[in-house]
């Protein structure tokens, strides 16, 4: 049986501990499966790097609990060991409450916890903070034991040992300070593996702080995977969908394309995304606008993740074959889906981190600016049938961004060229009232919502059967 790595608080030290852990099974050969609670993107991309196997996000609101079991298995079932890294602090869920939080997954997994305490400025007041959490609930959780971060000498490691033996909690290790276990972050969370200065040497000292610092027989147990799953999560999902979904009017045999933004401005997107993709008959390819690529000439569709664009802000400005190739695609027709950071290409305008206003690719009529943070998970209503999305469908999406739109003077920010319905949905969430979202069309999805296809995989069925009516047309567009 696997454990989940949770912690009082962001900053303790989840994503050190779990990256020592992957380090360490990497150097001894072992395959690990990493997963990781919530909607975050940044900690999946260094734990898949340093695994060497892709991260799966477990996250009851987005995907639904039936998906996070049948994801825990199906993936944890195929690997030697599994390591499940928390969210935020143990019991912070949607809201104030605990749902969708780390101990939730803890209960609904049957996962033990290690609890990992920043523990720098600590001494005996640590048994009262690991009392705290081993006690609290609903949901109960169950404590495999603690591993301290921050420690500063063999002395303090001594005291703090012996608060936690006076509550018969096991101590499964503790990391000192060490420049290897900096990590650098930016306004979203931590730098991506791609940022982040001699990643593969740090990969070998994680591993050897593992190896030196941890009880790795006793994280060996802790980290046994699932018995197998028997169904492969994503085909059991589409096959939940009506029939009437799945009807594909692409011919027989084709696999029409699908251009994904790849690069430093856009890499925020789940490892199922790609995999929907292909189960619904599509066949996905990296596209660079950073690199001002051309749109390919065979896409039948495009999407564009979220990520970065505002720290690559002059050089997407100046790709404008990328941009003016995608916007004359969309006004003929291409189905167009873009979250988050890819919304924000779809301006008129973009304010980089430095304050300079970039154009874009002005499809839609705004401008985008650094504004207050928009953080959170949004119940969305869907206001009109559009793309992926049909009229009276509810679905849950998370939101965090700081950048935020100004709309063209006369025009909402629910409307705009390429548009001739009303706004795609109305999105609300704890401390976020209720208000109109996103632009939709028969061919264009733009949101700032991340939507995980798990929670509604109507829509990879939906944008495949809509590649059908424009790969024609985009034989010529892109010539």
């Amino acid at each position: 049986m696997s454990c989940l790595i949770g912690a009082p608080c962001s900053g303790s030290g989840k994503t050190l501990l779990s990256l020592c852990l992957a380090a360490a099974a990497r150097a001894r050969g072992v395959q690990l499966q990493p997963f990781k609670v919530g909607p975050d993107y940044l900690d999946p991309q260094l734990l898949s790097q340093v695994a060497g196997r892709q991260c799966r996000n477990l996250d009851p609101l987005l995907c639904g609990e039936d998906w996070v079991r049948r994801s825990y298995r199906w993936h944890g079932g195929q690997a030697d060991r599994v390591l499940v890294e928390g969210v935020m602090g143990l019991f912070d869920g949607r809201g104030p409450s605990s749902e969708g939080s780390s101990a939730a997954v803890a209960q609904l997994l049957d996962l033990p916890v290690v609890l990992v305490v920043e523990a720098s400025r600590q001494a005996g007041s640590l048994a009262a903070l690991v009392r705290g959490f081993r006690d609290h609930g609903p949901p109960q959780v169950r404590m495999a034991g603690v591993v301290l971060n921050r420690v500063a000498s063999e002395r303090h490691r001594a005291l703090l040992a012996e608060a936690l033996a006076d509550l018969g909690m096991p101590l499964l290790g503790s990391l000192p300070h060490d420049p290897c276990l900096e990590l650098p972050s930016r306004h979203l969370g931590l730098l991506p593996p791609h940022d982040l200065p001699d990643f593969n040497g740090r990969l070998i000292q994680w591993a050897s702080l593992a190896e030196r610092h941890l009880d790795m027989e006793r994280f060996w147990t802790l980290m046994e995977p699932p018995q197998p799953g028997n169904e492969d999560p994503i085909l059991h999902s589409l096959d939940q969908v009506a029939p009437l979904e799945r009807l594909r009017s692409s011919p027989l045999g084709q696999r029409p394309t699908v251009a994904i933004a790849a690069d430093g401005a856009f890499h925020f997107r789940y490892a199922e995304t790609t995999e929907f993709l292909t189960a619904v008959g599509l066949e996905p390819i990296p596209w660079s606008p950073l690199a001002d690529e051309p749109l390919p000439q065979s896409c039948a569709a495009v999407m564009l993740p979220g990520g970065y664009p505002e720290l690559h802000g002059a050089q997407l400005g100046l790709a404008r074959r990328s941009l003016g190739q995608l916007a004359a695609a969309v006004k003929q027709g291409l189905p167009l889906v873009a979250e988050c950071g890819g919304l924000m290409l779809l301006g008129e305008a973009l304010q980089d981190s430095g304050g300079t206003w970039q154009p874009m690719a002005n499809i839609l009529p705004f401008r985008a600016q650094r504004g207050e943070l928009s953080l959170g998970y949004r119940q969305a209503t869907v206001s009109a049938n559009g793309l992926v999305l049909r009229h009276g469908e509810t679905l849950t999406g998370h939101e965090f961004h700081r950048w935020q739109l100004l709309p063209r003077a006369g025009v909402t920010a629910s409307k705009g060229p390429v548009v001739g319905v009303p706004e795609m949905w109305q999105v609300e969430g704890w401390g976020s009232p209720r208000r109109p979202e996103g632009w939709t069309s028969p061919n264009v999805h733009a949101s700032w919502l991340h939507i995980h296809w798990a929670g509604c995989p109507a829509i990879p069925w939906r944008l495949a059967a809509s590649t059908g009516h424009v790969a024609p047309k985009m034989k010529t567009a892109g010539s």
